[in-house]
């Protein structure tokens, strides 16, 4: 499904509702259902995803299913399954914070990261910079971001992945290069001056600059930034700065729910399928970092090797810097002044 080029009003108003994707097979008869809630930018990887996994899964079992999709800002979305708003069988989300607060309700269980290769992260990524075609105002680094009257493009780090992940890195820079957490403080601050407006999550975020043309820097995912190369045909460009954050997403299925939609089995070997070769490498080719080295070196020039610092340079983990950073009173709240969240 691709998104009608809308406003960024008009997208930030229907962003939440985007309808939910299923594979069915062709007589329409889809006894087994899954739902997927997922961060912003995954529709095309779990499009691709989706109905290679049932395939597979029909094959192995004989059973077909049917797999629905929701998507929206990583945290926004936590929030719409703790409320019970979003009756998810399995979430992919771009925090492992996200998923913790889950598991802190007692929605998922403690043991998560176990059950799953690799601390279930099927895949990594990180946030580069994406400017006009001949980067015209030569931006290369973090510094850049915030000299002279540059606008950036970002989402709100009140409910986007894209969000957090972009101050955190930002914050990350200047510590990396000997900076003081009060330096790193002054140059978020600095940062979210730049920006004119905060919409709710990556792609609308990415509709802004690429398609109305707003701003002269979009700070977002990786696989959003080469997939904003591909369908503006070079109308934009990636830079990657020096340095960014290793971009951690993880799965799990959702054991309050699968218990009462008796999907526990299914839920499982749907996201066990992610850690597949056949997984792997469609991971690869929609823009993610896959797990497996081998898969990952395969794609190294779509993919090239970047210096990405850990989140415990900065914390002691995801969810102390979730605390730290985002929690009431935190580091962004003392900083942050409410901006427009989109405009037409």
């Amino acid at each position: 499904m691709r998104i009608p080029w809308l406003s960024v009003g008009g997208i930030a108003a229907a962003i939440f509702a985007i309808g939910l994707i299923a594979v069915k097979n062709v007589n329409g008869y889809t006894p087994h259902h899954l739902l997927n809630v997922s961060y912003d930018p995954t529709r095309e990887l779990y499009q691709k995803i989706n109905p290679a996994f049932a395939a597979r899964y029909e094959k192995q079992t004989g059973e077909q299913v049917a797999i629905r999709q929701s998507h929206g800002g990583s945290s926004y979305q936590a929030r719409q399954v703790a409320t019970g708003a979003l009756n998810a069988d399995v979430v992919t989300l771009g925090l492992p914070s996200d998923v913790e607060g889950l598991a802190k309700r007692g929605i998922v269980a403690a043991d998560w990261k176990s059950r799953l290769p690799n601390n279930a992260r099927p895949y990594y990524s990180t946030v580069v910079f994406v400017v006009r075609k001949g980067n015209p105002l030569n931006i290369r680094d973090w510094p850049d971001l915030v000299r002279g009257n540059i606008e950036v493009i970002t989402p709100d780090p009140k409910t986007s992945g894209n969000g957090k992940l972009t101050l955190l890195a930002a914050w990350g820079s200047v510590i990396s290069r000997g900076g003081s957490e009060a330096e790193a403080r002054d140059f978020i601050k600095a940062l979210l001056d730049h920006a004119p407006f905060l919409v709710p999550a990556a792609r609308v975020a990415g509709v802004a600059f690429s398609v109305e043309k707003k701003g002269d820097v979009s700070v977002a995912w990786e696989n959003e930034a080469l997939r904003e190369v591909a369908e503006t045909k070079g109308a934009v460009e990636i830079v990657y700065p020096p340095l960014s954050i290793l971009a951690e997403p993880v799965v799990a299925w959702v054991d309050a729910n699968v218990a009462k939609n008796h999907s526990e089995k299914l839920s499982k070997a749907y996201l066990e399928y992610l850690f597949t070769d056949e997984a792997q490498n469609i991971i690869a080719r929609e823009g993610y970092r896959p797990f497996n080295a081998a898969i990952a070196e395969k794609y190294v020039e779509r993919l090239p090797r970047l210096n990405l610092f850990p989140i415990t340079l900065i914390a002691r983990d995801w969810s102390d810097a979730n605390q730290k950073f985002f929690a009431e009173n935190g580091v962004v709240d003392a900083i942050y002044t409410a901006k427009p969240r989109a405009v037409d």
